[in-house]
Formats: structure tokens, C-alpha cells, sequence
């Protein structure tokens, strides 16, 4: 098991993941890891995050099969956020959708930018 020192957790022992896709530099996804999380990401090469509503280990595409596997990780400046590259297997957001930032505001208005993958 690797180990990344100095990482900057929050209070709750968290630290932000913003998921990037490895080749088209795409934003994905922004979840939380802890230290356990961050440890069987780069232990496994899949990506685990830490689901702050169910308060336990979530490994990314367990139960959906949209898997995440780990190509690279970069720590911010303040080492205080996480920069995940992954291989993105079928849609990073819960609703369908190749990312969960598919939503825009536009002259004050939300514009909903991809539709739900089929």
C-alpha cells in the first residue's frame, strides 16, 4: 500500500477528489476520499471514494459497473484537493451521464447540456 504525506484533510477527515478523464481531460465527477479510500485507490488501481451519506468505502462502479480506473493522481498546491486521471468505464454520474457537470447557467438561466447516456 502506497502512502501520500502532508495531505490536507477537513475536520471530518475528508479531502475533495475531482475526477478527470485521463485522455480528453473531461471533468467528470468531485467526490471525497479519507485516508482508507485514498489508500485502496492506489493500492487497487480502482478508484474508492468516501460516501459522506451511507458513511462508509465506496468503491466507483461497485453496484453499476461504471468503474474508474486509476491513471494518475495529483495533489493540488495547498494539498488540500485531489486530482484523479482515470479510465472512465460507461457514465461517472449517478443520473446517466458521462459527467456530473451537465448542467450550465446561461444569461441566468440553467441549461442542461447532455441528456442521460441510453
Amino acid at each position: 500500500m502506497q502512502k501520500i504525506d502532508n495531505l490536507v484533510f477537513n475536520a471530518d477527515g475528508l479531502i475533495p477528489a475531482i475526477a478527470q478523464d485521463a485522455t480528453t481531460g473531461e471533468v467528470l465527477m468531485m467526490a471525497w476520499m479519507n485516508a482508507e479510500s485514498l489508500a485502496h485507490t492506489l493500492g487497487s488501481g480502482q478508484v474508492t471514494y468516501w460516501s459522506r451519506s451511507r458513511q462508509e468505502l465506496w468503491r466507483k462502479g461497485e453496484s453499476s459497473g461504471h468503474v474508474q480506473r486509476l491513471i494518475d493522481l495529483r495533489v493540488d498546491c495547498d494539498r488540500d484537493c485531489l486530482l484523479v486521471q482515470v479510465e472512465q468505464i460507461g457514465p461517472a454520474c449517478h443520473t446517466n451521464r458521462r459527467s456530473c457537470f451537465y448542467t450550465a447557467i446561461r444569461n441566468g438561466a440553467e441549461v442542461e447540456l447532455m441528456a442521460p447516456e441510453t
